[in-house]
């Protein structure tokens, strides 16, 4: 089996991680954990000055988190399968994140795409978008998408 599993860091990526062990892995299945940084700056030009921020500094600091992330995730889930040899992966990607998580599943051909729920209220989800959804409609396999129980 094939999974991708998108992750951000959220309580609800955690639950997600959590969830890998009810999956019945075996030798040779292949994980492949991906983070994405959305950095969507508001453009600052000034008509006078034309001043563009230089964004470098960010991205660094965006992409050293994100690879932190996705390689403590995948040292995460290892734990859960410490007795089986599976294969994992680590990506950090760049973009939108629900353009990024479904190009990717083009791409590496899953059996199943993996993703935390926020469990946003439909005006929030109207507000803010919904990433699980727009990976549910889209990706070109089935999806899981956990919610983290309430509290």
């Amino acid at each position: 089996m094939k999974i991708l599993f998108a992750t951000d860091g959220s309580k609800q990526s955690n639950a997600a991680i959590n969830a890998f062990e009810k999956f019945a892995l075996k030798d040779g299945d292949e994980i492949r954990v991906i983070n994405v940084v959305d950095i969507a700056f508001p453009v600052g030009l000034d008509i006078y000055g034309g001043y563009l921020p230089d964004t470098t500094e960010l991205e660094k600091t965006a992409k050293e988190g994100a690879a932190r992330l996705v390689n403590e995730t995948a040292e995460h889930i290892k734990q859960h399968f410490n007795d089986i040899d599976i294969f994992l992966t680590t990506d950090v990607l760049f973009g939108s994140p629900e353009s990024r998580i479904v190009e990717t599943a083009d791409e590496f051909k899953p059996d199943l795409v993996v993703v935390g729920s926020h469990g946003y209220s439909s005006w929030e989800r109207l507000l803010l978008g919904s990433v699980s959804g727009a990976v549910v409609h889209h990706a070109p396999c089935s999806v899981l998408v956990i919610r983290t129980p309430k509290e």
